[in-house]
């Protein structure tokens, strides 16, 4: 293997790690975690969901505080921080019971996600154009479904010891060493890159093309957000997944792994607008399948169209809205960081409300079905309005 293979292979793989320990261990370990939580510490439906509403204001916060930033330096020593904080915040869930204490710790491990996603992919993909590489982030955002894979397992294996939910965050924080490590040594500062002329660039779209755009995220947000936080809780109170919902979440994140791979396939076959569309059509699909059937098949169908279909959402309007806007996409990327970060802070707080009044997530998952619906009615709104203006260019 050649030094310069060596060198981007360390480069992905640091990235790959920022993501699973700011977003698979700090951010989504809490989704395996909630029904312990709820069994053992005393958290009520509605507190999990103000707890993961904290966490996607961190987010929100995190992401527009990146997006404000144009210093390449201070991004790193960002990237960096987040990094510190993800591991603190993992670990110190575990030293408390006080429900404050624990929503000011999923907004830091929300503010600490932005390095994998946000951060790491621009530093990776600095990297890989300084370097001469194509600038692909396939293989990065692979490290969303592989955190959600760690997860899941390592909640699996501290279950069978077994330790107790307070042991299991801390043992999180210590296992995330394993990931901190090549993700601070191996991502190299960035530097500035000469400007390169845009591949498979589209003509810039109207601004009514836009707003549909952030108003079908939001949407997405929506149906997102409610199966990634209840997803495991919803199917533990089914007699045979009871005390084995980390498992299903482990199957979510195999799902997720390939996910962007599949979709950029898909996308470049029959477009991103339709390949957006049959995104949404099978989340939706993931969120009425429990609501269908209580049958084991159905559940598990519904948590591998999950995995499968949010990573797809996420970066295949990424991707579209960067071909859109080349030459200055951080406005645009803002707008849609906002949308689907405000749809994140509502939906799980409204989830947990009515799971509170109805001892039941499944209307939650309604809501979720329903706004994925409202989604795609708009990017068929969105489809005819780019016809039209094409047509009228012509």
């Amino acid at each position: 293997m050649s030094r310069d293979t060596n060198a981007r292979t360390r480069v992905l793989f640091a990235g790959v790690c920022a993501l699973i320990l700011t977003v698979g261990l700090a951010r989504f370990a809490y989704t395996p975690l909630l029904p312990l939580m709820r069994e053992q510490a005393g958290l009520t439906y509605l507190g999990g969901g103000w707890l993961a509403t904290f966490n996607y204001l961190g987010y929100l916060g995190g992401a527009l505080l990146a997006a404000l930033i144009s210093d390449l330096g201070l991004k790193f020593r960002l990237y960096r921080l987040g990094l510190v904080l993800a591991l603190l915040s993992t670990a110190a869930m575990g030293l408390t019971t006080d429900v404050r204490l624990w929503a000011l710790l999923r907004f830091i491990a929300g503010f600490s996600s932005i390095a994998g996603l946000l951060l790491a992919s621009g530093l990776v993909l600095n990297w890989l154009m300084r370097q001469g590489h194509r600038p692909q982030l396939g293989l990065h955002f692979s490290g969303l479904g592989l955190g959600i894979v760690v997860s899941g397992l390592a909640v699996v294996a501290m279950l069978s010891v077994p330790l107790d939910w307070a042991a299991q965050w801390l043992g999180l924080g210590l296992f995330g060493l394993v990931f901190f490590i090549p993700a601070w040594f191996w991502l190299p500062a960035p530097a500035r890159v000469a400007a390169q002329p845009p591949q498979g660039h589209r003509p810039t779209p109207s601004k009514g093309w836009l707003w549909l755009l952030i108003a079908g995220y939001f949407c997405g947000g929506v149906g997102y957000v409610v199966s990634a936080t209840f997803i495991v809780s919803i199917v533990e109170k089914l007699p045979l997944f009871a005390g084995h919902g980390a498992w299903v979440w482990v199957l979510v994140g195999l799902a997720a792994a390939p996910a962007a791979f599949i979709w950029d396939w898909v996308a470049h076959r029959v477009g991103e607008l339709s390949a957006l569309l049959l995104a949404y059509a099978l989340q939706l699909l993931s969120c009425l399948l429990p609501l269908l059937s209580t049958a084991a098949l159905a559940n598990l169908s519904s948590a591998a169209l999950y995995g499968v279909t949010f990573v797809g959402i996420v970066s295949l309007t990424l991707t579209l809205i960067g071909r859109c806007y080349p030459e200055n996409p951080a406005k645009a990327m803002a707008r849609l960081t906002l949308s689907f970060g405000v749809a994140q802070i509502l939906a799980p707080a409204l989830a947990g409300f009515l799971a509170e009044a109805s001892g039941t997530y499944l209307g939650s998952l309604g809501i979720a079905a329903g706004a994925l619906g409202v989604g795609m009615g708009l990017l068929l709104a969105m489809q005819r309005l780019e016809r039209a203006e094409l047509q009228s260019a012509g």
